[in-house]
């Protein structure tokens, strides 16, 4: 069953277009990068989809069903700010996604905060930056869901940090389930990704694999962005 569809959705935010028309599809097992400049509607779509926002027109699916309650099981979300309370400690993060979310793999989620060596009596708050982001990831990527809303994952953080957190996707992601990754950093994202979706000022300006778009254009995702969306 496909994991993501939109039919001509379109979402208006007073005379302002978001999202103009959007018809798209994304199957289980795929990594899909959303891509696109700023002001392109990414994290529009991705608030559609996790049921934050309602569309003006058209619609969304996952799984078949409307985004709503129905629906919050199955999606699983990192914001593009960090959202998780800074008072709480590992520990008690972990607890919380356990009572909150029934398909919360503590283990898998144990797992990796001990690879990095994060002790479940640390606080968020005394946290780095990085580490914050990696301990979000870790909570949102340890649920057995069947979307993965990603929303700027590698925004900010170092290089190394960066390739913890896209083996960490590729990793722990339920191949039944599909993960969308919104970001600029389209270089860094690229080896991970099998197909990409452009937006352009709300409209669907490509989806394609990147094995077609390396094969039919010669050229990488990265470079074919560039000369999409030149100035």
């Amino acid at each position: 069953m496909t994991v993501l569809s939109c039919s001509d959705l379109c979402k208006n935010f007073g005379r302002a277009a978001a999202l103009d028309g959007v018809t798209l599809s994304i199957e289980p097992g795929r990594i899909v990068g959303l891509l696109g400049p700023n002001g392109s509607g990414k994290t529009t779509l991705i608030k559609l989809a996790n049921g934050l926002l309602t569309p003006s027109a058209g619609s969304i699916e996952i799984c078949g069903i409307a985004p709503g309650r129905e629906t919050h099981n199955m999606v699983s979300y990192l914001p593009e700010r960090t959202c998780i309370p800074i008072w709480m400690s590992t520990g008690q993060l972990l607890d919380f996604y356990g009572d909150f979310y029934q398909d919360f793999r503590r283990d898998a989620a144990e797992e990796m905060l001990d690879h990095l060596r994060i002790p479940l009596t640390q606080t968020v708050k005394q946290m780095s930056k990085g580490t914050r982001e990696k301990v979000q990831l870790i909570m949102v990527m340890s649920r057995a869901a069947k979307l993965y809303l990603l929303d700027e994952p590698i925004g900010g953080v170092d290089p190394a940090t960066r390739d913890y957190i896209l083996s960490t996707i590729i990793g722990n992601y339920n191949p039944e389930a599909a993960v969308v990754i919104s970001t600029h950093l389209i270089a860094d994202v690229e080896k991970v990704l099998d197909e990409v979706i452009f937006l352009n000022r709300g409209t669907v300006a490509l989806q394609s694999s990147v094995d077609e778009i390396r094969e039919e254009k010669g050229m990488s995702v990265d470079e074919l962005f560039r000369e999409v969306f030149k100035c």
